[in-house]
């Protein structure tokens, strides 16, 4: 049962009601609910980022070869997969970043047909000012949220994001 203030999404929630059971009503609420706090993050991300010369999809890749640690490089395979990226979109990301030199490919001494993609110094100097950002940006954004519902939140969330990770989906 929902208490205290409404958002944007109890408006439909009501629409929703007059023709779905509760339960359908709550997922479509926690559908609406997650991609709209999505978007809010994204766009304040975004601001900052371009400041920094960066869009959000080029953030993405190098915070993903930052978290491989030393010597902070991937294959493209493994990019696109963690990213949730199709490997056309991490490629178009992959020229722009080494156009930059921030990335350069690298041959695969085991494997002829792969090339390793690694972050340059310049790559990792651009990628911690960025995740600098993007620590700045959550806190600020946050500011208000008492930190016992975003811990609530974030667990729930992980239970849900465990069930859909797990399903294929075309």
């Amino acid at each position: 049962m929902h208490h205290g203030e409404r958002d944007q999404v109890d408006a439909l929630a009501a629409e929703w009601e007059k023709h779905l059971p509760p339960e359908a009503v709550a997922r479509l609420e926690l559908g609406k609910r997650v991609s709209r706090i999505g978007v809010l993050l994204e766009q304040a991300l975004k601001a900052e980022l371009a400041e920094i010369g960066l869009t959000y999809a080029e953030f993405d890749v190098l915070a993903a070869l930052r978290r491989a640690g030393e010597p902070y490089r991937l294959r493209p395979s493994e990019l696109s997969r963690s990213l949730l990226l199709t490997s056309g979109g991490t490629s178009n990301v992959l020229q722009r970043l080494t156009a930059a030199g921030y990335v350069e490919r690298e041959a695969d001494a085991g494997d002829a047909r792969s090339r390793w993609v690694r972050l340059t110094e310049r790559g990792v100097r651009v990628t911690e000012r960025a995740m600098a950002a993007s620590g700045r940006v959550h806190e600020e954004i946050m500011t208000g949220i008492p930190d016992e519902a975003v811990r609530h939140a974030a667990d729930a969330l992980r239970e849900i994001l465990l069930v859909l990770g797990r399903r294929r989906f075309r």
